[in-house]
């Protein structure tokens, strides 16, 4: 399978949760800024989106989109237990965390990353995402996970945005159990062999 990923992107997560599942993926690297891959090709034209991740099976499948994506890994090796079984009551409240994790983190620290964004609207966009953040530190309170007693796709998902907060200049400890969170998933195996893979040191 080919994984086209950007270094520390979201496409961190699905590298996470492949290196978790012991999968092997074709890493085909990709420059976000001019859609170019490693052999100067133009990505749009495997993805015309232009982002990342984007998948492509050794069937020929081809998805986009970081919860479908990792929905999919997980599914490859139910048995790890990285998703609950499809129709549980379980996977439901895991997709929920995929849906939150996706809207109201990953898409609020997204407009933070626009050098072109006038400074009320920084402001603006700070500000909504740290009452979420708030919200989130009540979530973890007493847990090391989001969903359940242990480590999912979720986890994955969540750590991956929670690492850009310090490039926006969010200052990550000023929530203790995100704080806490974040750093005990960062010593997580297969996160140390995902980040080292992409040659991110923190």
């Amino acid at each position: 399978m080919k994984l086209y990923y950007s270094p520390g992107a979201c496409s961190l997560c699905p590298h996470i949760i492949a290196s978790e599942l012991g999968i092997e993926l074709d890493l085909q690297k990709t420059d976000l800024a001019t859609k170019k891959l490693a052999d100067g090709s133009d990505f749009r034209d495997i993805n015309p989106l232009g982002y990342v991740p984007f998948l492509v099976t050794d069937n020929g499948l081809e998805l986009s989109e970081v919860a479908v994506i990792a929905q999919y890994l997980a599914d490859m090796r139910p048995e790890v237990g990285l998703a609950p079984p499809a129709g549980s009551d379980e996977r439901y409240i895991l997709m929920r965390w995929l849906s939150i994790v996706a809207t109201e983190f990953h898409k609020g620290i997204s407009p933070l990353f626009n050098k072109d964004l006038p400074e009320a609207a920084r402001e603006m966009a700070a500000l909504q995402l740290e009452r979420r953040l708030g919200w989130l530190d009540k979530q973890l309170a007493g847990r090391d996970y989001v969903v359940g007693a242990s480590f999912t796709i979720a986890d994955a998902y969540l750590f991956t945005v929670l690492r850009w907060l310090p490039l926006v200049k969010i200052d990550r400890a000023r929530w203790k159990n995100i704080d806490r969170y974040h750093d005990a998933l960062r010593l997580r195996p297969s996160i140390v062999a995902a980040m080292a893979r992409e040659g991110i040191r923190r």
